[in-house]
């Protein structure tokens, strides 16, 4: 049953229909969000604990969604956040200098037994995640999630000029690195 986005944050809001409701918009959002977080994190196992994390997130903070966004914008908000510090976290943990995840990602990615892509997929993925999280997150979002920019600025928060610049540069940046590894 295909359940409209007003119908599940009505019942989350009541208590009799919580769970249900909850059931429905993990049913509807879950294969989605799974795959934008798998495209930040790079690893199926990373990705099912972040996915965990962010329906915990969203089960304690229904209540605190304004509606002032799509419920599809929250939740991308949501996953997006929580991969974010999922990352943090790990480069903290690992003492990875902050800004050098990329080697991290290259080798999750590489080691991770659920990557089902040939050689040039692998490379094209190795380009996408030596790009700056920023960049990687936007092109991702653009290019395989097919998101409009408008929805993605009211995502992450920033201007769909800075989304659409940060695009063209990690789009140029994939070309000259598929270029220059043969």
């Amino acid at each position: 049953m295909d359940y409209d986005d007003s119908g599940i944050i009505a019942d989350l809001k009541q208590d009799n229909k919580k769970d249900l409701a909850f059931h429905m918009l993990v049913n509807k959002y879950q294969e989605r969000l799974y795959w934008h977080i798998r495209k930040i994190v790079m690893n199926h196992d990373d990705a099912d604990d972040v996915l965990q994390n962010t329906f915990v997130k969203v089960w304690k903070s229904i209540d605190k969604f304004r509606e002032e966004s799509s419920l599809y914008t929250w939740l991308y908000r949501i996953a997006t956040n929580e991969s974010i510090s999922f990352l943090n976290a790990n480069k903290k943990r690992s003492f990875m200098p902050l800004n050098d995840v990329s080697e991290y990602l290259v080798k999750n990615l590489e080691s991770d037994p659920y990557f089902e892509g040939d050689e040039i997929q692998l490379k094209l993925q190795e380009a996408i995640v030596r790009l700056p999280e920023k960049q990687r997150i936007v092109f991702n979002m653009k290019y395989f999630d097919e998101m409009k920019y408008e929805d993605m600025s009211k995502i992450l928060d920033t201007s769909v000029g800075a989304l659409k610049a940060s695009y063209f540069h990690a789009a140029k940046k994939i070309e000259d690195f598929l270029k220059n590894t043969d």
